[in-house]
């Protein structure tokens, strides 16, 4: 007991040793800050509840593992989420914070972002610059695994998200912080219409979905959010300099997979057998492009995929 009280003391007397044991904490791997995570659950979780969407699991999957294996990684992982609401972008988010550490968004050291609640005046981005400057260092130095998360990044302010770019590369250093062994996740609709483009080709062409391959829609995705106006990236030096480990395509989602969603949220609430809400929910969303032909005994699900959100289930 005496030596823990003097250890105790030592530490509340001396100020330069508790900088560096919190110095220490944050640039060693023994600093957990409840970072727990736990692969093969993620990996289930993508395969169990995210449908129509091969691209994001693999690549999710792929890039967290090979990040968390890699003792000292030279950068960060950054994810860019792209495609039409209610595709999954929000919830393989969430399932992120979820395996990683313990929680969905509610860990202290899961940090989201939404553009129209932190950042709404586009006359206020050198505030807002500084701002979100000193929030990212100051949560890398409590804990060097944070995760942040950027919502609706098409609202973003033109301008404000470059700031991060110290942050994201490997040739930076960032005083107190391990700052390369964070991860963060960009979340937009910038890009849907080159997406569903190439969905809408690939399936007049014959093609099963799953031929639809990451090469197919990357470098389109980047040119994309890099030139248009109304995208948080645009004409940002993060994209100039490639700091983007993946864009992750999220396609649009046909009716089959808008009623697994809706039967696996079901499940989850404990009404497996509401099958009625299964095809009220369906009968609901509207679906593009129209459809112009539909062989008399096909039982296949229609041609077109959904383009409106995916809502939440009330029961």
């Amino acid at each position: 007991m005496l030596a823990i009280l003097s250890v105790l003391l030592f530490c509340v007397c001396n100020p330069v040793c508790c900088l560096f044991q919190k110095l220490y904490c944050t640039m060693s791997e023994s600093c957990d800050c409840d970072f727990k995570p736990n692969i093969r659950d993620l990996e289930w979780d993508l395969y169990k509840n995210v449908f129509g969407q091969h691209l994001a699991q693999n690549i999710v999957s792929q890039e967290v593992v090979r990040f968390i294996q890699n003792k000292s990684p030279d950068r960060p992982l950054v994810l860019s989420f792209h495609g039409s609401s209610g595709t999954g972008k929000t919830l393989v988010s969430s399932m992120l914070g979820k395996h990683l550490f313990g929680f969905a968004m509610s860990s202290p050291f899961v940090h989201q972002f939404i553009p129209t609640l932190h950042f709404p005046s586009s006359k206020q981005v050198s505030r807002y610059r500084n701002d979100l400057k000193n929030w990212i260092q100051g949560n890398l130095t409590e804990c060097a695994r944070s995760v942040f998360i950027f919502d609706e990044m098409e609202k973003m302010p033109p301008g404000l998200i470059d700031v991060l770019e110290p942050f994201l590369g490997p040739s930076h250093v960032v005083f107190r912080t391990n700052y390369r062994k964070a991860i963060y996740v960009f979340i937009s609709t910038t890009g849907e219409d080159v997406i569903n483009k190439v969905t809408l080709e690939n399936r007049q062409a014959g093609r099963e979905r799953e031929d639809i391959k990451l090469a197919d829609l990357q470098d389109a995705i980047a040119q994309e959010v890099y030139n248009k106006n109304t995208s948080g990236f645009f004409r940002s030096k993060i994209i100039q300099q490639k700091l983007v480990t993946s864009f992750v395509p999220f396609l649009p989602m046909s009716r089959c997979h808008v009623e697994s969603c809706v039967r696996s949220q079901l499940c989850q609430l404990g009404s497996c057998s509401r099958s009625d809400v299964v095809l009220a929910v369906g009968d609901d969303m509207t679906y593009a492009p129209v459809q112009v032909f539909r062989a008399k005994d096909s039982t296949e699900d229609p041609f077109f995929d959904v383009m409106n959100p995916f809502r939440e289930l009330s029961l």
